[in-house]
């Protein structure tokens, strides 16, 4: 394997659960990460790897700084990004309100690779690498959030949204239409250099039966592709959808009954439900994204982390912008310690990393391709500065462990601490502050 990058520095990435795994956690205060093109080659100490330098290669080296994989955002939709920050009395008035409308405009092409654009910068600064991605009822918002994904050589996931009821007329597909569509998504996109294709039904009560048969059948045939939708984030939500499927037991149990519980599975929310989904879940591997920001600011309610981890359900956190407030994964860390604390759970600082990294990754199923320096792995990872503010200069003097270290980042931190962002081992992100 020829060494072609090397990076020194402080390093963390995790090989396991560290709320299962006490060794799980790996951290090298004086890190060398090698990379062999677009991949992983090896990460450690570097007085034990120094020896695999080639005598011409220029290490980069950032003292003070931490490498660390690239985040994972494992849900979040583009189009919503104009629309951050809109009030609403909830949920539901909020897509009728500011959502929907703002959708519209994705019929057009230039339009969407604008907002696309914009949007993958913005998760980059924020050292967000990897996300799984809602488009709009258009198929030409998912090409331009392929195509400006591409362009910038991210591995990203995405889809179509599919919804043929209960929303405006100028947003509505057809359940055939639907799913022709999202078909012909997949066979362009999925799989085409680092994108991959989510089935994406936006939530039940905004499709027919059909259409989430179809989805169903589109998932069987293309089963390495992911599935993403909302379940149970609110009680009228779930009210109305037990209202227009009676035959289900229950929320999450419309989508079951469609074939559309499975690995690769990513359900947004997931609030309210109870012991029988939870099992079935974790029978099927089916995920959770867990949106704190979003929960809050809409008022959906608390994540209930005790029976979810008791369940074994695979879980990780996501943005949810734009009912999400905000695109940066280490501010969502701090809304999730808060969700956790309410519930009476406590969460570390080293949790919350592995959620926002290798956690994500395997609740993906990709834990073999991103998520961690494992030798082999895509080399997308991002540079912190956890002394990026003057507060968190002052606060970094009276440190006493690497766990409060974390957990002072993941509480103070922001988009601020990103100083660097490479993805397939080139910088696509360079703070103005970095040299």
């Amino acid at each position: 394997m020829t060494i072609t990058a090397a990076f020194r520095a402080s390093i963390l990435y995790f090989t396991d659960d560290p709320a299962c795994n006490p060794d799980a956690m790996r951290w090298h205060s004086d890190g060398l990460l090698l990379l062999s093109g677009e991949k992983i080659a090896a990460a450690g100490d570097y007085h034990l790897l120094k020896t695999q330098l080639p005598p011409e290669l220029t290490v980069s080296h950032w003292p003070g700084k931490i490498l660390c994989p690239g985040f994972i955002d494992t849900h979040v939709h583009y189009p919503q990004t104009d629309m951050i920050a809109s009030p609403a009395p909830g949920l539901l008035p909020w897509l009728e309100t500011y959502t929907f409308p703002t959708e519209r405009r994705f019929q057009d092409s230039a339009h969407a690779h604008e907002v696309a654009g914009f949007f993958l910068d913005e998760l980059l600064r924020n050292g967000t690498t990897t996300a799984m991605v809602y488009g709009t009822v258009h198929p030409e918002s998912a090409d331009a959030l392929f195509t400006q994904s591409e362009q910038r050589n991210l591995r990203m996931v995405a889809g179509k949204v599919m919804m043929d009821r209960h929303c405006p007329d100028f947003l509505q597909d057809t359940a055939e239409t639907g799913a022709r569509d999202s078909e012909a998504l997949i066979r362009k996109w999925h799989g085409r250099g680092r994108q991959l294709y989510a089935i994406t039904p936006r939530f039940a009560p905004t499709s027919s039966e059909r259409q989430l048969a179809l989805a169903g059948e589109l998932a069987n045939q293309y089963p390495d592709t992911f599935i993403q939708t909302h379940v149970a984030e609110n009680k009228d939500e779930c009210h109305w959808a037990r209202s227009l499927f009676p035959k289900a037991r229950s929320y999450l149990d419309i989508y079951d009954q469609c074939g559309l519980m499975r690995p690769r599975a990513m359900y947004a929310h997931c609030i309210w439900l109870d012991e029988t989904d939870r099992q079935r879940m974790a029978e099927t591997q089916s995920a959770i994204a867990l949106c704190p920001t979003s929960n809050l600011f809409l008022g959906s309610g608390l994540f209930h982390f005790e029976p979810t981890i008791a369940a074994k359900i695979p879980l990780s956190i996501a943005t949810d912008v734009g009912g999400g407030t905000s695109f940066s994964m280490l501010q969502t860390m701090n809304e999730t310690y808060k969700i956790a604390r309410m519930g009476g759970h406590y969460l570390p600082a080293a949790s919350m990393f592995y959620l926002a990294t290798s956690g994500a990754a395997r609740a993906m199923q990709l834990e073999n391709t991103i998520g961690s320096f494992t030798p082999g792995n895509e080399a997308d990872f991002i540079v912190i500065d956890p002394q990026a503010t003057p507060l968190l200069q002052r606060r970094s003097q009276h440190l006493n462990s690497l766990e409060e270290q974390l957990f002072v980042l993941a509480m103070l931190g922001d988009d601020r601490c990103i100083a660097l962002t490479y993805a397939a081992g080139k910088p696509v992100i360079r703070h103005k502050n970095t040299g």
